[in-house]
């Protein structure tokens, strides 16, 4: 292995320099990552290139890409970069995306195969111009990946499909293992972070993935938007009510100057103690920490080992 110390996508302040802009002091000790890529980094990076294929590790700026993309795994991000919402806290491209390439979900298949991945993890940009917001897209994805790799477990992170059940469920009969979709935020600031979303449309959404036999749900949640750990752990309540198996809880980090600040750090002991929360409700799984994110460790939530490069 040939590690080596790089610049960050997200970068950490030295607490001697001043306060990043929108945030509400130096970053805490447990905020910092060392960065390391060996050259099994450089193989993921070249193989999404060649395949012309987009990662959520990138675009979202996500703190974690050197450790996941040196164990040899990546979030591939389906149907382009630029994305129909404008959400405030995403630090994907906004705006008309471009035409559906039909050859990337085989394109995907073939990348999983190659990485040897044994738990998979693909998400897209909302497509909401089109009429099933990128469903059937999702389908061919699912069975590109049985295709190309019949052992691999796939886990998929999917938009609300502005509410359509029948696109839901063109995913969930393709035969994905976990099927995600995030909550974000509380309620209270749903039209300030996620403007088109609607906090009852995505429970709608969550509950319908725990209605369809044999696919474990999932859901997320960023802290350090406003919200207060009372109004945390009431969602908790609403994400069991409609049967969520899988929670995950991170740190809100502000992509750039131009998305929302952050309001507060949350520390590490408050995400041990909502963890310990969640499994007390019910949670067959709760993933909390400051750089936790939705794909991060995802084979940890069904006992699967680490990705073998």
């Amino acid at each position: 292995m040939t590690d080596r110390i790089v610049q960050p996508i997200v970068q950490i302040e030295d607490p001697k320099r001043p306060v990043r802009a929108r945030e509400p002091g130096p970053r805490p000790d447990w905020l910092r990552v060392r960065y390391h890529r060996n050259d099994t980094f450089g193989e993921v990076a070249r193989l999404k290139t060649g395949l012309k294929l987009h990662t959520v590790c990138e675009e979202a700026r996500c703190p974690n890409i050197d450790e996941c993309w040196s164990a040899g795994t990546a979030t591939f991000m389906l149907m382009g970069d630029i994305c129909t919402r404008r959400c405030g806290f995403c630090a994907v491209a906004k705006g008309m995306p471009r035409a559906l390439d039909p050859a990337e979900p085989d394109h995907v298949g073939e990348a999983i195969a190659k990485m040897k991945v044994r738990h998979a993890v693909i998400t897209s940009v909302n497509r909401d111009e089109l009429p099933d917001g990128g469903a059937a897209h999702f389908a061919a994805t699912v069975r590109a990946i049985r295709a190309a790799s019949p052992t691999t477990r796939v886990e998929l992170l999917v938009p609300d499909f502005m509410g359509d059940r029948a696109a839901l469920e063109t995913v969930l009969a393709a035969g994905p293992h976990i099927v995600a979709h995030n909550t974000e935020t509380v309620p209270r600031l749903y039209k300030r972070v996620r403007p088109q979303a609607l906090y009852r449309r995505t429970l709608d959404v969550l509950r319908w993935i725990g209605e369809w036999d044999g696919v474990l749900s999932k859901t997320g949640l960023m802290m350090g938007l406003g919200e207060d750990d009372d109004e945390v752990e009431k969602v908790m309540d609403d994400l069991r009510d409609v049967r969520v198996d899988i929670l995950s809880l991170g740190q809100y980090l502000s992509p750039t100057t131009r998305h929302l600040p952050v309001d507060r750090w949350v520390h590490p002991d408050v995400f041990a103690r909502l963890a310990a929360v969640g499994r007390e409700m019910g949670f067959k799984h709760v993933e909390a920490g400051p750089l936790v994110r939705s794909s991060y460790m995802a084979h940890r939530a069904v006992g699967g080992e680490e990705q073998t490069p």
